[in-house]
């Protein structure tokens, strides 16, 4: 089997967002509008698919259709270490991240689905199958409610019977008092027995992140993601020895080198590798591998759950998934037949590769014209 294509667009949507009148563009902030699907194809008539985030969206087709294929063609999509090899000597041997790993991890998502395929097994399956099913938290708390319409958005959810939550902090004008004062919010209307977590985002100071983690450490959190400008390990872990609360990051590092300086400086508690952004599963496969030599437990972060679900399912420490209201409505227009969590835990698709399948006329609908 030969790699002969790779074909990739970038695409837009808008989401309904509860208890919002107006619809969203993009899939939950305003900068989120874009997105990137692409498709590769063999020569046996398998293909396989993938999608990453707005960054840089146009320039990552351009990467993949006009560098990547040219030098993967013709290899076997089953050998992904040899692929992998070849892009890293041949496309980025500075070890670069941005456009080169969006694009990396577009092909390598691909050909895992094509592996599968070809196995007839489920890439959760392939990369271990240390289990069938995972548990959800629902990522709720969009920057437009106010702090009233945050409370009750969370009491939604749970009646929804959703048992753990997160909220993103650090956008809002009145800093992180406000955000304190948002977060116990939510506490008080959810109760203790609901595990809830935090996202900044990389959006604060070392010293505005410890001034909110003094003021909330009464709220109980599951943990306190991405919290400062640039995952800046070393700042990371001085704010993890002055605050009870536990740090997750790394969904964003676009390679395992970036998640590896997170757990040797003692900075996390929890590892996010992010299959849409790190390089795909074979780089989010080393991190796991990575995190399981610290004990540590392996989240998920950053959205598109519908194809980390197979590293959490797949890999020993595997642990909880991001339910993201606005990137699982862009799944679910793309691929109808995609799995939803029932009672707080999201059961693998027992189809071969993903386990899922293209609505291309919603591929046409949201289709954005090259630029």
């Amino acid at each position: 089997m030969k790699i002969k294509d790779i074909r990739a667009s970038v695409h837009t949507t808008s989401i309904e967002v509860p208890l919002l009148r107006e619809r969203v563009s993009g899939y939950g902030r305003e900068e989120q509008k874009e997105f990137v699907f692409c498709e590769v194809e063999t020569d046996e008539g398998l293909t396989g698919v993938a999608v990453t985030g707005h960054f840089l969206a146009h320039a990552v087709v351009v990467a993949l259709e006009q560098h990547f294929l040219p030098t993967v063609v013709d290899m076997d999509p089953r050998e992904i270490e040899a692929v992998h090899q070849k892009v890293w000597r041949t496309l980025n041997p500075r070890t670069m991240t941005g456009v080169v790993s969006s694009a990396l991890s577009l092909l390598d998502i691909a050909l895992w689905d094509i592996a599968g395929k070809a196995a007839g097994r489920p890439v959760a399956s392939l990369l271990g199958g240390a289990r069938t099913e995972v548990p959800v938290y629902v990522t709720f708390g969009f920057p437009q409610y106010d702090r009233e319409t945050l409370a009750e958005a969370a009491r939604l959810q749970l009646d929804q019977g959703v048992s753990a939550l997160k909220m993103v902090v650090a956008v809002n004008e009145g800093g992180w008092r406000e955000d304190a004062a948002r977060i116990h919010a939510v506490r008080t209307e959810i109760g203790g027995d609901i595990d809830l977590m935090i996202d900044a985002n990389y959006l604060f100071t070392p010293t505005e992140a410890a001034q909110l983690c003094r003021a909330v450490e009464d709220a109980e959190l599951t943990w306190f993601e991405e919290p400062l400008h640039q995952n800046d390990a070393r700042a990371l872990a001085d704010l993890r020895a002055h605050t009870r609360i536990p740090l997750a990051a790394g969904q964003m590092e676009g390679h395992r080198w970036r998640l590896r300086e997170l757990v040797e400086r003692q900075a996390i508690d929890v590892l996010q590798p992010n299959v849409c952004y790190c390089g795909g599963f074979t780089e989010a496969r080393k991190a796991a591998h990575l995190a399981q030599i610290y004990n540590l437990p392996l989240a998920h972060g950053g959205g598109w759950p519908l194809f980390n679900l197979h590293t959490l399912a797949g890999m020993m420490n595997g642990w909880i998934l991001e339910w993201h209201l606005g990137m699982v409505q862009v799944g679910e227009l793309l691929f109808p037949d995609a799995p939803k969590p029932v009672n707080g835990r999201i059961t693998v698709p027992d189809r071969p590769g993903l386990g899922l399948t293209v609505d291309r006329d919603a591929l046409r609908s949201t289709l954005v014209p090259a630029k």
